[in-house]
């Protein structure tokens, strides 16, 4: 074992614009086969799961365990708690061990960022944050780097949490979901909702939605095949806890790769008017290329100060 990282010594470390680059590279690179992951796998406690994502990535193996526990903020705790591994894929030598509570939140709102920048219509003005958890606080500084966004609307389920923390990141907070998502350009989904927060009826003609949840239903069937559908790899139409609710009976078909619209081969959004959605489920090769991302900075860092 060589590096230990713990969460503040990720955060701090952290360069969104890089984080996100490294996030368009590695699923471009999934879907051209340069990098894979088998399914993810969990097991199941009465109030959550612990899910194993093992993968190859920007040459490196790599396994995140992530536990997910939606009712954790009663207690004051992530939803989402995790744990990185690195091996060498020459070898098989164990490289680092990182948590990965921080970093999850990270590469999923990059991953956003990226499918944002590569969908959203270039005008686009409006975005909308729906959850108050880390993910949301995640998107909201991952998301205002790709457009120049002149609103930012919050909406959750506790009405006092949603005052507070728009106060503190410069939004308008909503009083429900429909009235951040009517009007909105952009609409990031970040909740473990049961039932859907994004309905078509309630999306203007051109909007971008990013789903990250993936232990309910973020949207409904309307909203998922209203127009261009991307997700991270077929196995999101897979049965939990390898897929999204939201995906199940749909043939895989219905969507395109990210990774084929981040390499050039698909050409994403083919009009102002066209609603995108990139549901995403979370990746191993995400985590995989987020991990070595971070271990090449501490190591260039280290190689500096010598």
């Amino acid at each position: 074992m060589q590096l230990w990282l713990d969460p503040a010594e990720i955060q701090s470390r952290l360069d969104l614009d890089g984080l996100r680059a490294a996030m368009r590279q590695v699923l471009a690179d999934l879907y051209t086969g340069r990098a894979a992951a088998p399914a993810r796998v969990a097991a199941r406690s009465s109030s959550g799961l612990l899910a194993a994502m093992p993968g190859l990535a920007a040459g490196m193996l790599g396994a995140k365990l992530v536990s997910v526990f939606p009712d954790n903020a009663a207690q004051g705790l992530p939803g989402h708690q995790a744990l990185l591994a690195l091996f060498d894929a020459a070898t098989g030598a164990p490289m680092a061990v990182m948590d990965a509570t921080v970093l999850t939140a990270e590469r999923t709102a990059a991953v956003s960022a990226a499918a944002t920048d590569a969908l959203a219509r270039p005008d686009a003005r409006v975005v909308a944050l729906l959850g108050t958890g880390v993910q949301a606080e995640a998107h909201a500084r991952a998301i205002k780097r790709v457009r120049a966004f002149t609103e930012v609307r919050l909406a959750g389920r506790d009405p006092q949490r949603v005052r507070a923390l728009a106060a503190a990141w410069g939004a308008t907070p909503c009083p429900d979901f429909e009235s951040a998502v009517r009007g909105a350009d952009v609409i990031c989904a970040c909740t473990h909702a049961p039932e859907p927060v994004v309905r078509r009826t309630w999306l203007s003609p051109g909007a971008h939605v990013n789903s990250v949840g993936i232990g309910g239903c973020e949207l409904d069937r309307d909203t998922v095949t209203a127009g261009l559908l991307a997700v991270e790899a077929p196995t999101a139409f897979a049965p939990f806890p390898a897929g999204a609710y939201e995906l199940q009976g749909l043939p895989p078909e219905r969507a395109v790769m990210i990774g084929a619209i981040f390499s050039g081969a698909h050409p994403g959004r083919t009009s102002a008017a066209e609603i995108t959605v990139f549901k995403c489920v979370g990746h191993a090769v995400e985590d995989v290329a987020a991990g070595a991302w971070l271990l090449a900075h501490v190591r260039m860092d280290a190689d500096e100060s010598r």
